[in-house]
């Protein structure tokens, strides 16, 4: 059975203003996301993390505290006292199905008191793992190799 064909070719002249109309308006919206302001510290700008190579990891789930150089403790990118801190890990391990792993940004220049007190303050909300967060040293290339 043949169908009639009522969709035509177009061959008028292309306007091009409604296209350029939605390019402005996305260009505008691109421009207006940019500027939305995004709460909180950014933490890693700040830390200068420890180069490591062939560490251990977790496959379980992990809960991220940072700590930077003045052994302030950093959790969800807001500075946060310790007794806040414990409150706040003691909830998000209640919330976990599995038991957390706290993996620990720590800037090169924290002092080795204020790493145990974070672990401690961990421990006692109910998370018994660490792991100290490190970045991947840098590619050396073969000897031979361009």
């Amino acid at each position: 059975m043949k169908f009639p064909r009522s969709a035509r070719i177009f061959r008028g002249h292309l306007d091009f203003a409604p296209f350029a109309s939605v390019f402005f308006l996305l260009l505008i919206f691109a421009v207006l996301g940019t500027l939305i302001y995004t709460p909180g510290v950014p933490v890693k700008v700040e830390l200068q993390l420890p180069r490591a190579d062939n560490l251990a990891g977790t496959d379980r789930p992990t809960i991220a505290v940072a700590v930077d150089a003045a052994g302030r403790f950093y959790f969800e990118n807001q500075p946060m006292e310790p007794a806040e801190l414990k409150a706040s890990l003691q909830l998000a391990a209640k919330k976990s199905a599995e038991p957390l792993t706290l993996l620990v940004q720590a800037d090169k220049q924290v002092a080795y008191d204020h790493l145990m007190r974070l672990t401690l303050l961990a421990r006692d909300a109910g998370i018994q793992d660490a792991l100290f967060a490190t970045l991947p040293r840098a590619f050396t290339p073969a000897a031979g190799l361009p």
